[in-house]
């Protein structure tokens, strides 16, 4: 929801339950692809953060949950145009789901009533190329391991050189990686199964250009 404050500048307005309540996956799905062309053209949005503050205090209503990377050069808020109070981000690097990941996307789902789950990965991830390369270092090994099975399954019908140094094969893996997450939750999760089955949730994935900001959902 937005109100409009002048000809040049938007500022979005904390859902109600209300409002939540009649929002269909794909109603939500239509404000991030609005908000991350918005983001992509440089439009303003005015941040009333101190009014959202007070506004989201006692409860929220957030329309998505986004699974995205810890990379520094995705903020996921700005990359939708989103503020305090719209959207659960739950990161961690290389966008794998693991069962805390699951457990936060139930809450955000099940018990929040989010309407989407987007699984974002990006380009030129250091996780998947730290995957491609097999690293081995302290608890990054353990974390690896969760996208290592997404670098198998891509370079199963990948022809050309399967090195972090092709960004074709880092992309064909990027692809897979988030792929592989959806899978993960659908297995994994027989409440967000289930609540995608009855239409209540989607469960989608994307990928952030670093060049041009634009996500390309899958």
């Amino acid at each position: 929801m937005r109100e409009k404050l002048d000809d040049q500048s938007l500022v979005n307005k904390i859902l109600t339950a209300e409002e939540q309540l009649k929002l269909t996956p794909d109603d939500v799905l239509n404000v991030l692809k609005r908000g991350n062309k918005e983001f992509t053209e440089d439009n303003l949005t005015i941040r009333n953060n101190s009014e959202r503050i007070r506004q989201s205090a006692l409860g929220q209503y957030p329309k998505a949950a986004i699974v995205s990377c810890v990379d520094s050069r995705v903020p996921v808020e700005d990359i939708f145009r989103r503020g305090i109070g719209d959207i659960f981000v739950a990161r961690i690097a290389g966008n794998f789901v693991n069962e805390d990941i699951l457990g936060s996307l139930e809450f955000a789902c099940k018990i929040s009533s989010a309407k989407l789950i987007v699984v974002l990965g990006h380009e030129h991830c250091g996780a998947v190329k730290s995957a491609i390369d097999d690293v081995k270092l302290g608890n990054i090994t353990a974390m690896l391991s969760k996208i290592r099975p997404a670098v198998i399954s891509a370079g199963v019908t990948f022809d050309g050189d399967k090195t972090s140094s092709n960004p074709k094969f880092m992309n064909a893996v990027c692809i897979q990686n988030v792929k592989y997450a959806i899978e993960v939750i659908r297995t994994k999760s027989p409440i967000l199964k289930d609540m995608e089955d009855k239409g209540e949730i989607k469960i989608i994935g994307g990928i952030y250009c670093m060049e041009t900001g634009k996500v390309d959902f899958l």
